[in-house]
Parts: C-alpha cells; structure tokens; sequence
C-alpha cells in the first residue's frame, strides 16, 4: 500500500475502546486446555453453538468446566460437591442417581459441564437450578426423568429437569427430558445466551416455558429437539427478544392418552424465527399474541389442525452466528435417530471401540510458553518451530502474560496452530515489534516491504488466536527520514483463520488479510475483536468478516485526522471484506475518515474489491461520502455499500452511498463469506 490516509474498520454494537474492554470483560477469553483423562474424546472440547457460542455479558462462549478436572460421580453427595463447587469441573455422571428428596434441584455453579458417561448417566426424581449470573454451564447426554408425583396438571409440586432463573450462557444438549411433576426446562427472569439441541423431551405437560419476567432482554436457539407427547410450552416464549428455532420435530403420537394443547408459542413482545421444523399432528402447531412477532421460514405440517400463524417482523439469526439448515423434511428420521444421549458422548472411548489409533479421534497437545521460564518456552515463535511440520491435529500454544518482543512467524507446512494468551485480559498477553516496510533487514538485503514487516505473519490454515494483543509500535514521529511507513502487525496468507477476543494495533497497514496466492482462497472471521490504526488499516484480497468488533480510529503522528477504513483488492470471483454488527469509533475529527477504497494492487484492472458494511455503529468520524477513488481506479466501478447502519456517522441512500436492498442484503451475510466453514473455537 502506498502512503495515504488512514483506513479504519468497525465493531460490535455501540463498543468502545478504552482501558478497560468493560464491553467484552476483561476476563472474555475462550479455553483450549484439555484434561488428560479425557483428551482423545472429541466431547472433551466441543463448545457450543447458536446464541450460546455469542460472547456477552462478559463470557466468551459457552465451554462449561473443561478448564477444570475431570471427576466421575455416582452418587447424590459427589455430584452434589462437585456441581456447586466454585472451581471448574467437567462432571461425568456414571450411573443412576436419584435424587433425595424427590423435587430436589442441585443448584448448579458456572463453569460446569455436567456429563451423562455413555447412555448410563440417568437423573431420577429431580433436576438441576441455575440462579442469577450462574453461567457457562453444559447440561448434556443425560437421562433427567421421573419426579411425576401423579397428577397431570400439578400446581403444588415445582419439580423441573433443569431451571434457570437468570443465568447466562447455557447449553443443554443430547439428554432425554421426560415425565417430570412440572417443566421438562424452564428458562425465567431473563436467563439469556441459550442454546437447547438434539434433546429428546416427551411424556410431560409444561414442557419449556420461557419467560417470567417483563424485560424483553432474552436470547435463546432452541434446534434439532424431538417434543414428543408433550402437551403444552413446547415452547412457549413469553417476551423474548430473539427467539430463533429450527429443525424441531413435534409430534403428537396418536392413540396415547396424552393431546397436544399447542406448538410453538410466541407471546408479549417476543420476536421469533421459525425455520425448518416439522409438526406432525399437533394441534394448534404456532400460534401468536396479538403483540409477538413471528417470522415463519420452510416448515412442515403433518396432520395438523387449529391454529397456525405468523406475522411482524423479527430478526436475521445469521446476524449473530452461522447455522446451516437440515430439510424439514428430513428431520423426523434425523431427529428419531439423533436426538438424546449418545454412546460416544462422556466417554474415553471413540465412536467405534474397535478403531485402530490411526482412526481415532487426535487429541490436542498444548506447549507452553512464559517469559519468566516456567513455561517450556520463552518465546512464542519457539513455540511454533517445535510444531511438527504437517501435523494432523490442533496445536495449541498457550502464552503467559507478558510482552513478548519478537517477530511470529507459522509457516504454511504447520497447519491448526492456535496461539491464546492464558491472562484474564487480552491486555496482559502481547506480542509486539516495530519493523516497518522502508526497515533494512539485517543481513542488508534491502527492506523488509509492507507484508515483510509484520509482527506476526500467520501462513497456515486452520489458525487460531485469542486473547491476546497483536501490536506493531514503529515509531513514525521518530523516523520520518525513512522511506515507507506502513507497519502491519498481523498479516494473514491463509485459509479459515479465526481471530476471537483479540486486539490488532498499528498505524499505518495495520491488519492485511491477505491469501496464500492470487487463485487460492483466504477466509477470515474476526469477532468480539478491537482492529486500531490510522491508515490503510484493514486491506488486502482476503475474503473476511470482521464481526461484533470495535475499530478504533487514531490520528496521524502529527496530530491530525484523515483516512479510509478497508482498502480491499478483491478478486473478481470472490467476496471481499464484510462489516458486521461492528462500531466505528475513536478520537478523530468529524468527518474525516472514508469507509474505503478499491486497492487494485499493482494496477490490476481485473480485480473487483468489495466492502459491504452493514448493521453496524458509524460514528461521526465517518464522511457523508463515504467511500472514495484509489490509484486512478473509480470507487463506483467496483464492490460498495452499506445496510441497515446507525449511529452519527450513518447516512441515507445516494449516488455516493449505495445502499443493498433487502434481496441483495440476503445474499450478503456472514455464512456467504464463509461458505462450508463455521469458526470453531479449540
């Protein structure tokens, strides 16, 4: 890039940068860390997905307790000890545990994954609680029956399988839910950031009640359950802000004693999607308050009869996460084979006991890397060079916090590298240097050039890096006789990189997303992510999303206020740069800054940049024009627009700002950038 103004990027929802990232908590930081005991079995470290994978309220997904050890339970008093312990557990459950008194509800701790071991973990006469700010919590592969005290409609005996009341960032995955005295799962007053899959729930009256409260605060995935003879709630959702609900199977099986009340309910202000679902005799399948919104996408219905309805306007659930979508018609047969505990699912054991080594699932090896030497290294890029060229499975490079002055480099040969900072801030773990493009090299070879001056140069696929800082600090006041300015501090050359709770700082070139070569493509999802520099600082030919992330704009090295955001070089075939639910803020004049410009490296008139920035926050640094000329090639012969932004520096629909319509903005989402690949944290 040649030296010009500066080019900013933006982030997360009404997000500021300041001294203490309060918006994400300092302490937002996802875990890779493994137990032994269970370190070849894939459930050890699967996170969740839908509005429990959305970092909030301070938690950066939702993983449960596999920061912590691995216990086996078999009886009330040590699942008991364990689940309200205040430390992180993963907590199989081996064997049937009933529970003393019936109705007993264990008031669950955050940071717990409770697990059934196999098939044989069965809760009996009783449930779980989480109470207000309870979160991080996985309820998954159990068997939760059987507090049914004999009469069907029971008002005196409050017994659930699981109970929320305010808790937060919760996955309730793969059990068998069934004849309870009341809720199968009640979620209440608030409880938020949940997602319930692949559950079979049956035999019950009130089976998933959501609400309890006035507030319209709550969000909730609710996907791949298997209601079957459930009379009522299935769900019902009572003034819920994001209700999204795909691939459900409900059925009413005939000839049983048991008949549907009604399906999915949306009730008060609640806004809910419904994608995909199948209903198969139900009566009354959806129904709506005069005051819901309810948007109806693909569904089935099977003998259904009564009430069906939808209307209003609700959301787009790909604006917060990536999902991909079974056929409704295939969900019954999916679901019947699915849904519920799994063998494979809180067990030591593969999917197939009988697998050679080679066949199992890899399990990932952590190196750990610390200034003061209590680490196995002292370095990060020692670290990367003990990588074994090729290796099959995830590697993980565990950073304690300090500043660690040195250039970073993971070459191509050493895919699956993540490199995450272990402090309670991203703040506390950074890497940093301060070479620029116009810096000789050592050996006196020339420059290093912009690409070459990166502080960490990432040209493997399948990378990951959290929690941590990325920094290039070249001072430009104090070197202005030196030709070429431009100082990246994170350069990307592959594919399915994922930059999760990071902060990438520079002035001028800060983050070039680049790929391995011109035909070859280079997929980047950044989220939950502070991008801060002043000119050209996120540009290049990748194709990547900067999602629910702050960018921050600073002035020049003299004190003044200029520049452009992207500076994409997007090939004709391919999509450029997507701005997501993103903030654009800083301490720059108004109006000083451009949302991009077509970078059409070294005058290439074949390529096509392209920068969509869509429900996001402008600030008034932004111009009114918002988008400008590069290197004699007109803005307006290439890729740009805006959707649906906010904020001062927002504007209408003009010549000099394309706007997508509704269509177009439908086939320019997150999960079109990333096609087959949905981000993983691990």
């Amino acid at each position: 890039m040649t030296a010009g103004v500066p080019l900013a990027v933006v982030a997360a929802a009404a997000l500021a940068y300041g001294n203490g990232f309060g918006v994400f908590g300092e302490g937002s930081q996802a875990h890779a860390d493994t137990v032994a005991d269970v370190a070849t079995a894939a459930w050890a470290t699967d996170v969740a997905d839908g509005f429990a994978s959305v970092n909030a309220l301070g938690q950066n997904g939702t993983y449960g307790g596999r920061d912590g050890k691995t216990v086996t339970v078999k009886t009330l008093a040590d699942l008991e000890k364990y689940a309200t312990a205040a430390e992180p557990y993963v907590i199989v459950v081996a064997g049937t545990i009933n529970m003393n008194p019936v109705g007993k509800e264990i008031k669950v701790a955050s940071d717990k994954t409770i697990v059934g071991s196999g098939t044989s973990g069965h809760i009996v006469g009783g449930g779980f609680f989480l109470g207000s700010g309870v979160h991080n919590v996985i309820i998954r592969n159990l068997t939760i029956r059987d507090s049914y005290q004999g009469t069907w409609n029971d008002k005196d005996h409050d017994f659930d399988a699981i109970q929320m009341d305010g808790a937060h960032h919760v996955w309730i995955d793969h059990n068998n839910l069934r004849h309870m005295a009341d809720g199968l799962i009640d979620s209440r007053k608030d409880t938020t950031y949940v997602t319930v899959s692949w559950n079979k729930l049956s035999n019950n009256n009130k089976t998933f009640g959501i609400g309890w409260t006035e507030n319209v605060t709550a969000d909730l995935t609710i996907h791949h359950n298997w209601f079957s003879d459930t009379e009522q709630r299935n769900p019902s959702a009572d003034n819920i802000a994001h209700a999204h609900l795909y691939n459900n199977y409900l059925e009413d099986v005939a000839g049983t004693d048991i008949a549907s009340s009604y399906g999915n309910y949306a009730r008060g202000a609640t806004k809910m999607v419904l994608e995909n679902s199948y209903f198969q005799g139900m009566k009354n399948p959806v129904q709506k308050d005069s005051t819901a919104a309810l948007v109806q996408r693909g569904n089935v219905f099977s003998g259904t009869s009564g009430r069906n309805e939808s209307g209003g306007t609700a959301f787009d659930p790909k604006s917060y996460y990536s999902y991909t979508l079974d056929k409704a018609a295939d969900v019954p047969a999916l679901l019947k084979a699915g849904a519920g505990p799994r063998s494979t699912i809180g067990t030591t054991a593969t999917a197939a006991t009988t697998a050679t080594a080679s066949t199992k699932a890899a399990a990932a090896t952590t190196l750990t890397v610390a200034k003061d030497g209590s680490g196995q290294y002292s370095s990060v890029q020692a670290a990367v060079n003990a990588v074994p060229a090729n290796n099959p499975s995830r590697v993980v490079i565990s950073v304690k916090p300090g500043t660690y002055r040195e250039l970073v480099k993971v070459p191509s040969n050493k895919p699956h590298v993540t490199i995450q900072g272990t402090g309670s801030s991203r703040k506390d773990t950074v890497i940093v240097y301060n070479n620029a493009a116009g810096t000789p090299k050592p050996d006196g070879s020339g420059t290093y050039g912009t690409g070459g001056s990166a502080t960490v140069a990432v040209e493997a696929d399948d990378f990951q890096a959290r929690n941590l800082t990325i920094l290039n600090d070249f001072d430009e006041k104090a070197n202005q006789s030196l030709s070429g300015h431009q100082a990246v501090a994170l350069r990307t050359a592959a594919d399915k990189v994922f930059l999760d709770g990071v902060i990438v700082e520079g002035d001028q070139d800060t983050l070039l997303l680049d790929t391995a070569s011109k035909d070859k493509l280079g997929r980047v999802y950044m989220s939950n992510s502070y991008v801060i520099g002043n000119v050209d600082f996120v540009f290049g030919r990748a194709t990547a999303v900067i999602d629910k992330s702050v960018i921050t704009l600073k002035k020049r090295w003299d004190g003044t206020s200029a520049g452009y955001i992207t500076a994409p070089s997007t090939a004709a075939n391919r999509k450029g740069f997507l701005i997501n639910r993103t903030t654009v803020n800083g301490d720059v004049s108004a109006s000083s800054f451009y949302l991009g410009r077509p970078w059409h490296a070294g005058g290439d008139a074949t390529l096509d940049p392209q920068t969509t920035v869509r429900n996001s926050t402008l600030s008034s640094a932004i111009k009114s024009t918002p988008w400008t000329d590069m290197s004699g090639f007109s803005w307006k012969d290439d890729r740009f627009a805006e959707y649906k932004n906010t904020g001062a520096g927002a504007g209408s629909a003009s010549s000099n700002r394309p706007q997508l319509t509704d269509a177009q903005a439908a086939d320019q989402e997150v999960a079109d950038w990333l096609g087959d690949w949905t981000p993983t944290a691990s």
